[in-house]
């Protein structure tokens, strides 16, 4: 049974992310299984490997770039994508019996998805508010009551890459998604969030558990308007000068 202190300590005895959802989906027995981008098929691979008793796992990714939107440092070129699509198939071929690709993007493929056949899914596709938007939405209906959405970059800052790129807003926005679905949310470490679709009988009602110390604790976008730039500048030129500077005086000693 998955409950608040079996996901501390799931979280507490892991170092990563990939520690991570290989011990909670082992714990869960999550068999039917899905990832929303899968980009170079690493979390793919990693998952199969070490999960055995999945039955199906369903890889769902463009392997394309896609023109007008997912305006982020992901949205490589065609060739770079087609690269990646052939890498993730020499990762997981030894579970092609498990695994299922759709190479499309989530609302090209959606629809042939039965609702509530997933016991899990991870997703880690468009980082963009609509890119979010759209996954939590169109996969939220796949997940079987009393299922789980795991997802990636459930960052403390939307400015998470360059200000050329679109911000990447996944953390306010899972937690007002969760609240509206009265669904049980928690922030992990490693800027990962799960969360829990209410069973169809029992308690419904929306908890989010930061299981990082504090580091969610506050859940306002304007906070991250007015952080995050100052985040952005120190970990993109502050941070890099420091460490150089650092080198610099340890070399001349």
């Amino acid at each position: 049974m998955i409950d608040f202190a079996s996901v501390q300590r799931i979280a507490n005895q892991t170092t990563n992310r990939f520690e991570f959802w290989q011990e909670f989906i082992t714990y869960s027995q999550s068999e039917v299984v899905a990832e929303v981008g899968v980009f170079r098929g690493v979390f793919a691979e990693k998952i199969l490997r070490h999960c055995t008793h999945i039955k199906t796992y369903t890889m769902v990714d463009p392997w394309r770039h896609l023109v007008g939107q997912y305006n982020e440092v992901a949205n490589v070129s065609d060739d770079t994508f087609d690269s990646y699509y052939k890498e993730t198939l020499r990762r997981t071929d030894a579970f092609a019996d498990k695994r299922v690709v759709m190479r499309g993007t989530t609302q090209e493929v959606i629809d042939q998805i039965p609702d509530e056949s997933l016991d899990f899914i991870y997703i880690d596709g468009d980082h963009t508010l609509e890119g979010i938007t759209i996954d939590m939405i169109k996969w939220y209906p796949k997940v079987k009551p009393g299922g789980f959405i795991g997802g990636d970059d459930f960052g403390t800052t939307i400015f998470q890459m360059p200000l050329k790129f679109e911000p990447s807003p996944i953390f306010p926005w899972v937690v007002y998604f969760a609240k509206s679905m009265d669904a049980e949310l928690y922030g992990l470490p490693h800027w990962q969030f799960l969360l829990v679709k209410p069973p169809v009988h029992g308690q419904k009602e929306f908890v989010f558990h930061d299981l990082t110390g504090g580091e969610y604790f506050d859940t306002s976008l304007k906070s991250q308007i007015v952080r995050g730039p100052l985040w952005y500048i120190k970990k993109q030129y502050i941070s890099p000068i420091y460490q150089k500077v650092r080198r610099l005086i340890s070399n001349s000693k």
